[in-house]
């Protein structure tokens, strides 16, 4: 199967690339070596790490079907209809046009806090200091040194003749090595660093992004449950009610005893839902502390109520072709697949010569007041150049490591690619659908609590019999519900664009409280009736 022509592909036969240097003149300083100064040579050479490509895919929408650009609008809280911005980014506190200052807060809290992100913190200081380690390669390695030692030599050297000499020794001086980089080989070690060091820089990034993300959906999965659970009680109370009335018809004779041990399943089958929901509620708290870097034992409930959130109607979609940029785990994904190309280059380059130039300049006497005379100067020059000739295949297969790992972050990086496109493509078709769901669970919970009012009102006057009552307390306590689920799914699936869009991670986040809400939000003055 031929590659794919919209992504970089594997490397073919690696080419050296012929590079002009410009000479450079560093001179050592005199304190150290004692001498004039010392011209060194930077010859330019060659570079073997093969060119690669990023092309932007060429698309122009995120779905097959017509990109959707307003949803459908629903009476009631979170109701509004949701409008998209098509070439315009997130801004960089794009949590805020929820206009709630406890998930403001949260938010806060966890990105200063949370143990994940002080994590990716320290290994991008760590890919730092690799760097600037690495940099050291490209000049000159000075050392020192001083020794004292007694000796005492042996009479053999002079055939028997005279005894063996006992003599102390001084020496001292100072050595230089330097690694004229001739094929390039330092510098691509140095660009391999720096691709690290963006790697941890956008894996920082895409762990702000998921932690602001997870933090503004365990809220508002947590007050979905809390809504979830008041309604779930409000509903038990009120089939609690209906039983006292219906033992009591049972008593007067107007209702059959089955009418009373239905109602009594009833509640029991109502209140077995609560565990679970109080279950999951718990879950969403002891999530948020330890996003927030708290123990659950520490924590104490700050989320949002669910009818306190603005749904934020106007939404900014980034364009396809910038989407790329966009994501931090693209540009992860990409600094990956530059290192991996550096590695080819460093793979070929251990292939030709190695040349290394030393000096040393020092001092040696065996009396201490003649160390610094002139007499007890030594010094010399060297150069060490080294050629593989025969590994025993070594070398070659370690070029074919570096091309099949090459291959693999392609393909690692395609992959990242289609599931950004893909998540942003389910978020723009879910904020379609959520409107719609919710719109229909607006008109079904309306619907059902006015047939339940009515159905209420004619079984306590004997116009309907106690069947009719229940299916109609069923229908609104499943609508109820369906309808709180619905309204926080659709918050969710907000925050989910949000992050796969990127979320502007390449802007300073602002300082200080959240504004109020603007014009273009649409915030829950009011719950829905309870029963």
């Amino acid at each position: 199967m031929p590659p794919h022509p919209r992504y970089p592909t594997a490397p073919r036969a690696p080419r050296p690339r012929l590079r002009l240097a410009r000479l450079v003149l560093r001179p050592f300083r005199p304190a150290l070596l004692g001498a004039g100064a010392v011209a060194l040579l930077s010859l330019g050479g060659c570079t073997f790490a093969p060119p690669y490509h990023l092309p932007v895919p060429r698309v122009g929408t995120y779905t097959r079907a017509p990109s959707p650009r307003v949803t459908a609008h629903a009476a009631g809280p979170g109701g509004q209809a949701q409008r998209f911005d098509y070439g315009t980014s997130p801004s960089a506190a794009w949590w805020r046009q929820f206009d709630s200052p406890p998930l403001d807060t949260l938010i806060r809290q966890a990105l200063a806090h949370n143990p994940g992100l002080v994590q990716a913190q320290a290994r991008l200081r760590e890919a730092r200091a690799a760097m600037a380690a690495a940099a050291g390669i490209f000049y000159p390695q000075v050392s020192g040194n001083l020794a004292a030692s007694r000796q005492k030599t042996s009479s053999a050297n002079s055939g028997g003749t005279f005894p063996g000499r006992i003599y102390s020794l001084y020496s001292g001086g100072l050595g230089v090595s330097y690694y004229p980089d001739f094929f390039g080989v330092n510098r691509l070690v140095y660009k391999g660093e720096q691709a690290l060091v963006d790697y941890q820089r956008y894996e920082l990034d895409a762990a702000r992004l998921t932690l602001i993300g997870n933090v503004a959906s365990a809220a508002i999965g947590a007050a979905s449950e809390r809504e979830q659970i008041a309604a779930t009680r409000a509903i038990i109370a009120h089939e609690k009610r209906l039983l006292r009335l219906t033992e009591t018809q049972y008593r007067l004779g107007a209702a059959p005893y089955l009418s009373v041990l239905t109602q009594r399943s009833q509640v029991a089958a109502s209140e077995t839902t609560l565990p679970s929901l109080e279950q999951q509620w718990a879950v969403y708290r002891h999530e948020l502390a330890i996003l927030v870097g708290e123990l659950p034992a520490q924590w104490r409930d700050r989320t949002p109520r669910l009818d306190a959130l603005a749904l934020p109607a106007r939404i900014p979609v980034s364009l396809p072709s910038t989407l790329v940029q966009q994501r931090p785990d693209i540009r992860a994904a990409e600094s990956q697949l530059r290192y991996a190309d550096e590695q080819i280059g460093i793979a070929v380059a251990q292939m030709y010569p190695t040349v290394t130039l030393t000096a040393e300049f020092g001092q040696q006497s065996t009396v201490p007041g003649a160390f610094l005379n002139s007499a007890s100067n030594i010094w010399n020059l060297a150069g060490d150049l080294v050629l593989p000739i025969f590994e025993g295949g070594t070398l070659e297969a370690q070029k074919r490591e570096a091309v099949a790992s090459y291959q693999a972050t392609v393909a690692a990086y395609r992959q990242t690619v289609l599931g950004a496109f893909g998540q942003v493509a389910n978020a723009l078709r879910a904020l379609e659908h959520d409107a719609q769901t919710l719109r229909a669970e607006q008109q079904t919970l309306a619907a059902t609590r006015a047939e339940l009012r009515l159905s209420a009102t004619s079984y306590r006057e004997g116009a309907i019999d106690y069947l009719s009552l229940l299916t109609a307390q069923v229908s609104y306590s499943n609508a109820r519900l369906g309808y709180i689920q619905a309204q926080a799914q659709r918050y969710l699936d907000t925050v989910s664009l949000f992050v796969a869009l990127g979320g502007s991670w390449k802007q300073p986040l602002p300082a200080g409280p959240p504004r109020s809400a603007p014009a273009t939000t649409s915030r829950n003055t009011s719950t829905a009736e309870e029963n």
